[in-house]
């Protein structure tokens, strides 16, 4: 498989992609910070704010695909694009970013070496949840029904633990990620409380960070919770650990721009420095690879992943809530 996808140039760069991709977002950032400067105080900067919060997120999508090199041939164009999207725009650390979401994709959905399974207010096997104490275990019994009002924090949770990192200098570079960041932060403050009175500078930022975590989060989750959670000992060889963690959501060219082309989670998971365009291509070659291999490959429409990530949820909560079976949640 691995052959043919180099073979029909599935692996090379789509530059011009990027660039325009990139052109795009920075006007959407420019037109927004206008429409902010000639609002002014009003309440209409709420409106504002949804929309920051897409352009945002939109922009760490890209951040992202630099972060995998799927946007240069060139590592350090990639990881400089990363930087800026990363650091000086969204305000979330890349460095941070980047050891994390590295270690993600060394061993998906491990319950001991993913990073994105191991989250202090979230549960995602019976054991995990057993093991949770005071605030936390509350939260994990009923984390179903909290799963979506705690992306609201998501956003704020980014930009805190990722500083944080580069203030404890646990990434390479952080005296420029710190600059970086202090740059953004105080940017984008700055425009805020003198565009805005205080109030309503507060509630913006509430709306703007609220749901940009909240967009972040049904992004990313649907695309491994609520698939089967590995464990120490495990022998799955690499295509199957890859597969079996990952789910893919059904959809058009609005669903690939709405995720970021992160829908192709098992094709991504599998080819990391695949181009976004190519994925959609790379997904009949990567299906069919696994039907003759009797691999199962989970897809699923993008609501319906949401019930499976609930569902399981759920279920890996009702343990402290006196009883339950969990089970892998996905579909063929």
């Amino acid at each position: 498989m691995s052959r043919l996808v180099k073979q029909q140039g599935l692996l090379d760069r789509r530059v011009g992609f990027y660039v325009l991709y990139l052109v795009g977002v920075l006007c959407a950032l420019a037109l927004t910070v206008a429409a902010m400067v000639l609002i002014g105080d009003s309440w209409w900067q709420l409106a504002v704010a949804v929309v920051l919060a897409v352009v945002f997120t939109q922009i760490a999508f890209l951040g992202h695909d630099a972060g995998h090199r799927q946007v240069f041939a060139d590592g350090r164009a990639n990881h400089t694009t990363g930087l800026l999207l990363g650091n000086l725009l969204v305000g979330v650390g890349f460095g941070w970013w980047m050891g994390k979401h590295s270690r993600h994709h060394a061993n998906p959905n491990h319950e001991d070496e993913d990073p994105d399974v191991d989250i202090a207010v979230l549960a995602f096997s019976a054991e995990q949840a057993q093991r949770k104490r005071g605030f936390f275990r509350w939260v994990v019994k009923h984390q179903a029904w909290l799963f979506f009002p705690l992306l609201l924090l998501e956003g704020f949770s980014l930009h805190v633990i990722s500083t944080a990192a580069a203030v404890r200098r646990e990434v390479k570079g952080w005296k420029l990620e710190l600059v970086l960041l202090a740059v953004h932060f105080a940017g984008y403050l700055t425009i805020v409380f003198v565009v805005m009175s205080p109030g309503k500078a507060l509630a913006f930022i509430a709306i703007h960070q609220g749901l940009f975590g909240v967009y972040m989060g049904i992004s990313f989750a649907p695309n491994h919770k609520g698939m089967p959670v590995l464990q120490a000992g495990h022998q799955l060889d690499f295509l199957r650990k890859q597969v079996l963690t990952s789910r893919n959501v059904k959809g058009g060219w609005f669903t690939d721009i709405l995720l970021g082309g992160l829908n192709y989670q098992i094709e991504h998971h599998l080819f990391p420095n695949m181009p976004r365009p190519h994925l959609r291509h790379a997904q009949a070659l990567v299906r069919e690879f696994c039907e003759r291999h009797s691999v199962s490959y989970a897809e699923c429409g993008l609501f319906r992943s949401y019930g499976y990530v609930l569902s399981y949820l759920h279920e890996a909560g009702a343990g402290l809530r006196g009883a339950g079976k969990l089970a892998p949640a996905g579909s063929r």
